[in-house]
């Protein structure tokens, strides 16, 4: 069974559940500053697991684009990617673990046909937050599955979450592949390679708060996971993810290019190249850059590269790789298809870019490094500021030659001389979840008062390119061709500062969205949305398709006030703003 075949199969198991099928979100999440990419499927769907209604109902299933950097140091192994689709069924309040645990269990064995007595499972042990999962193993009891392969575990094996937010115990299920154990008490989840992880299925009933404590969320919700790369290479009874159709065609075209041979940085460079596709070629899709998703975007070019120049090959290995995917991809993702000129575009920029100054770097590497135990945190940072190598770059080269590096010391240095602390952009590389605290649904609301006010006061259609919301202020990117002056940044001031006082009513319908679209509401990428959205009203000033959540009162928002206005990007300004008392 190929990947397209797995996701229909899982589809349309599911529609016969009642789940509406829904569209995979940005890889980019809007209005987070918590993480850089969605992580799972979890994360686009989180205003609608804290309890508010989704347009398509309360039982949802579909596939979502993921991206997770902390897994970088591990590609090359026989599992881990950077991209990668998770697909994945959601209760929003409906069914719950009985359900949930039934299906699972259904789809596993009686629509992909794997033998149950090789199935594992494991529940929630238990602590002072919460109770043992007995629902879970009784549920689990009464499909067939033995006492002796029900595993009761702990937190950090069996509950699910990002740093805040919906929370709660899972129960994962595993396949015994066969190969020995690597002791007597090897046990699901031990990595050894014994056990092969296949579907989580998590039961969100808390909220993790600021505070590090739970509380009880209004609805009882079921998030499930399964990972497509990993559960296609089980089917086909592969012995790793690039052994399988999704792969091969990528590592054949790296072939093609090189003149020697190497499986790290042959993997490396699929996954790498492949992962930088989809973030060129997503609907919120960024540059190479030193900040946020362009500076990881970046790492993942330059890291391909590096190692493409292991194997011998001198240029094109990230476009190479690129076309294969974009052709691959494209009846799925046709963004992909709508953006394969500016996605080649902008590697073959950044290839030309680093290479430049690579050779040079090499070399000065080579010099910094001879007879030495140990880099500099300044020696590191001259190579990042000068040669452009990331700091990962220097240590990966570092631990090669078997010599450390200070990264403290290049961390200082990086701090004065860039203002950007690369310890905290690291924190968020880990993920978290959208803050939905009072002061971000404000700042959310009168984000759709801007964008309205930017479109009267310019006399110009203006289309969001993009926005960042956190508990103390709003960026909001939008397209146009030039610097605005004083009088418009007065006047799109005024106007927001206007409707707030006037007091206007805030509500949102639920509609198809070509009903929304012909009832003039702005939507930001028509590929996102499904077939019903919710379209917010503010008054009869602002119509836009959004998810929310909003206030109900413009009254509620306070005073407004532009902080700064500049450009980002040819025909893209950005505008900074916040909220006072």
């Amino acid at each position: 069974m190929d990947a397209r075949e797995l996701k229909i199969k899982y589809l349309d198991f599911f529609k016969k559940k009642g789940h509406a099928v829904i569209k995979s979100a940005p890889l980019i999440p809007e209005h987070d500053p918590a993480v850089l990419f969605t992580t799972a499927g979890m994360h686009p769907l989180i205003p609608f697991l804290l309890g508010q209604p989704h347009p398509a109902g309360r039982r949802l299933v579909g596939v979502q684009k993921c991206l997770r950097t902390d897994d970088i140091e591990d590609i090359d192994d026989d599992s881990h990617l950077t991209f990668f689709e998770m697909i994945g069924n959601w209760s929003l309040g409906d069914y719950f673990k009985k359900e949930a645990i039934t299906w699972s269990y259904e789809f596993l064995v009686k629509v992909l046909g794997i033998n149950s007595k090789k199935l594992h499972v494991t529940v929630f042990k238990g602590d002072k937050a919460a109770p043992r999962d007995k629902e879970s193993a009784e549920a689990w009891l009464s499909l067939g599955i033995p006492k002796n392969r029900i595993y009761f575990l702990p937190k950090e094996d069996n509950w699910w979450g990002l740093e805040s937010g919906p929370c709660g115990p899972c129960s994962e299920i595993f396949i015994d592949s066969g190969v020995p154990g690597c002791s007597a008490e090897c046990r699901p989840g031990c990595g050894c390679g014994k056990y092969f992880e296949v579907w989580n299925n998590v039961f969100m009933e808390y909220n993790k708060i600021k505070d590090g404590g739970y509380e009880r969320l209004r609805q009882k919700n079921v998030d499930t996971g399964m990972g497509v790369e990993r559960m296609v290479a089980m089917l086909q009874n592969r012995k790793s993810v690039y052994d399988t159709e999704l792969f091969i065609p990528l590592i054949n075209a790296v072939k093609s290019l090189a003149k020697r041979q190497g499986l790290k940085s042959l993997r490396i460079i699929v996954d790498h190249a492949r992962a930088a596709t989809f973030i060129l070629g997503d609907e919120r899709g960024v540059a190479p850059s030193n900040l946020g998703q362009g500076y990881v975007l970046r790492r993942l070019i330059r890291r391909a590269i590096r190692h493409a120049r292991l194997l011998g090959i001198e240029k094109g290995v990230c476009q190479a790789v690129a076309e294969v995917v974009i052709k691959n991809y494209a009846k799925e993702y046709p963004i992909l298809d709508e953006k394969h000129d500016f996605i080649i575009k902008e590697l073959v920029k950044e290839e030309e870019r680093f290479l430049k100054t690579l050779e040079r770097g090499l070399r000065i590497f080579e010099k910094i490094a001879r007879n030495k135990s140990r880099i500099s945190g300044r020696d590191a940072f001259l190579l990042y500021q000068s040669y452009g190598f990331p700091i990962e770059m220097t240590q990966e080269i570092a631990v090669e030659k078997g010599i450390k590096v200070d990264v403290k010391g290049f961390t200082e240095a990086y701090e004065k001389h860039r203002g950007l602390s690369r310890v905290s952009a690291g924190k968020k590389f880990k993920g978290g979840l959208a803050d939905a605290s009072e002061e971000t649904i404000k700042l959310h609301t009168v984000t759709h008062l801007l964008a309205e006010a930017l479109r009267r006061v310019l006399k110009k259609e203006v289309r969001q390119k993009g926005s960042n919301i956190t508990p103390e202020r709003l960026r909001f990117d939008f397209s146009f061709d030039r610097k605005l002056t004083e009088d418009e940044l007065r006047r799109v001031e005024d106007l927001v500062n206007e409707k707030i006082k006037t007091g206007l009513r805030v509500w949102h319908e639920q509609m198809t969205f070509e009903k929304a679209r012909k009832a003039g509401a702005h939507a930001e990428f028509k590929a996102k949305y499904g077939e019903k959205v919710f379209v917010y009203f503010i008054g009869d000033f602002s119509k836009e398709v959004c998810g929310g959540p909003h206030v109900k009162n413009t009254r509620e928002l306070g005073k407004f006030r532009i902080v700064k206005e500049k450009s980002i990007a040819a025909g893209v300004r950005r505008i900074r703003a916040v909220l006072e008392l």
